[in-house]
């Protein structure tokens, strides 16, 4: 016999101040935890991780609004009735699964009625179901489109999804944050008189003697197919090295940046700068991505077998994005090549958008977020039916589909974490323009000042061509370097290791 549930009405009150008072509780501390890592990234100046940590609640904020819809919803939903022919479709279950688990009975009619009567009397009898949850549609000879009790399923999955969303920001951050820590060292060796000489602008050598033109030209390289082989094994074995950043950093700085700044330049902390940039795309979810993550609930079908193939198509995107970006290191080096066979100094390799897809280095990156929030989806997805249905249930009922959806949920986390992620954050830069973040924080807010300042004065002498110049705001003339304005930062952060010569016209942001 089915037990009513309790009303609030008929809950005693210090219970409910209680459950209250702890979700209260529980909630105050999250809020002041995130507070406080505000105020840390802005004590440490790291406006991007602030940003993009404010998109990581912007994003929790938009699951609980879902939450709260389904809440609100979840009445006028489980009373949308659809034919029983229809509700047969698509189930994870296979027909003779659900007449295991549940029956024939519960099978065949969408629902199993008991008659339940109140020990006291007093409530006339009803009929209730053996599962949880109430079909409303069944008087109309129909089942409801989702039950309330499926909808309160649905509030389970969103918290789990929040909470792995959560996590793999943390991962990816830190694991990118960690495979980055060597390049410290390689970037102090390049102020070292040893780096100097090793790169005397004056000495000849064949391209192919160098280090980098005998990693890159060889006889692999003669072929497109032989050099995209190479390339894909390449990233499991020294994904970034030693020499890829000294060339890479050298090209960059001769293409991007005054002669004579190679030794006070920064490279790794402006890689750094950039990356904490793209995270802040990294940590977002874009309506293309919500529509891919809707599709995979979609193919948690019985007879498609998803297990097979599904959790393999990340793995095979970050593979292909991986092999790409070496790809463009070892056509860097043929650039080298095919403008002469000697060489004087370092290697000079030739920035250029039209290595990357479609001309367009950020695809590269969305193709990354699309792996990153499409894995963490995935396990989300099946700790919430573990938690649901014990681990044998309709969504991964065999041993191989539980081997496959962890191992493959593990690996691409770190492989797109810890390999692909900074072999992108330095391949990057390899395209035409440099970003704005060639500037720390406090260098891009005096030349946006600079800039705000400087159009304000030329709209002043368009419009106002008779006012008294020792009224108008002092500016900067046309030609000034922004630098003028920068000279009393230059000792304040160890970012600021970079010389500009006068240009111009400022940087645009």
């Amino acid at each position: 016999m089915a037990i009513k549930e309790r009303s609030l009405e008929e809950t005693p009150t210090w219970a409910i101040a209680v459950v209250c008072f702890v979700l209260l509780f529980i909630s105050i501390l999250i809020e002041y935890f995130l507070h406080f890592i505000s105020h840390w990234f802005k004590k440490k100046h790291k406006k991007a991780l602030h940003e993009a940590l404010e998109k990581v609640k912007a994003e929790l904020m938009l699951l609980g609004f879902i939450s709260l819809l389904l809440v609100v919803l979840q009445d006028p939903v489980s009373q949308i009735c659809i034919p029983k022919t229809v509700a047969k479709t698509w189930h994870p279950c296979s027909h003779e699964q659900e007449i295991a688990k549940y029956g024939k009975d519960y099978v065949d009619d969408g629902r199993k009625i008991l008659e339940d009567f109140d020990s006291t009397d007093f409530y006339s009898p009803r009929r209730s179901l053996a599962t949880k949850g109430y079909d409303k549609c069944a008087a109309k000879g129909k089942v409801a489109l989702v039950s309330a009790y499926g909808i309160h399923q649905l509030h389970i999955f969103i918290f789990v999804l929040a909470v792995f969303h959560v996590l793999y920001c943390i991962i990816t951050y830190a694991l990118g944050k960690t495979k980055m820590k060597k390049w410290k060292s390689w970037e102090r060796e390049t102020k070292t008189i040893e780096y100097q000489y090793a790169n005397d602008p004056e000495r000849f050598r064949f391209a192919r003697d160098t280090s980098f033109g005998r990693r890159h030209l060889n006889i692999w390289s003669k072929s497109s197919f032989t050099l995209w082989i190479t390339c894909f094994f390449r990233q499991f074995f020294g994904s970034v090295t030693k020499v890829d950043y000294l060339t890479l950093r050298h090209g960059f700085i001769m293409a991007h940046l005054p002669a004579g700044s190679a030794a006070r330049f920064d490279f790794q902390k402006y890689i750094q700068r950039s990356l904490e940039e793209d995270f802040k795309v990294v940590v977002g979810i874009s309506p293309l991505i919500w529509c891919i993550a809707v599709l995979f609930l979609l193919t948690n079908t019985h007879g498609w077998n998803s297990y097979l193939w599904l959790p393999f198509i990340p793995l095979l995107v970050i593979l292909v994005v991986g092999a790409k970006l070496q790809m463009i290191i070892s056509k860097l080096g043929l650039r080298i090549q095919d403008k002469g066979y000697v060489v004087k100094g370092a290697p000079v390799v030739e920035p250029g958008d039209d290595l990357f897809w479609f001309g367009r280095p950020r695809f590269i990156l969305f193709l990354i977020h699309l792996v990153l929030f499409t894995n963490a989806f995935q396990l989300a997805f099946f700790v919430w039916s573990t938690y649901e249905f014990t681990l044998r249930n309709c969504f991964h009922h065999k041993t191989e589909d539980i081997a496959i959806r962890i191992s493959m949920g593990g690996l691409i986390q770190v492989l797109c974490s810890y390999i692909t992620l900074p072999l992108y954050a330095l391949v990057t830069q390899m395209g035409t323009s440099m970003r704005p973040t060639i500037f720390n924080d406090r260098v891009a807010n005096a030349l946006k000042k600079w800039h705000h300042t400087a159009k304000k004065q030329t709209k002043h002498g368009h419009s106002g061509s008779n006012t008294p110049q020792s009224s108008r705001p002092t500016t900067p003339t046309h030609g000034m370097s922004p630098v003028h304005l920068l000279h009393n930062y230059n000792h304040r952060s160890l970012d600021q290791q970079t010389s500009f010569t006068a240009s111009p016209s400022p940087p645009r942001f």
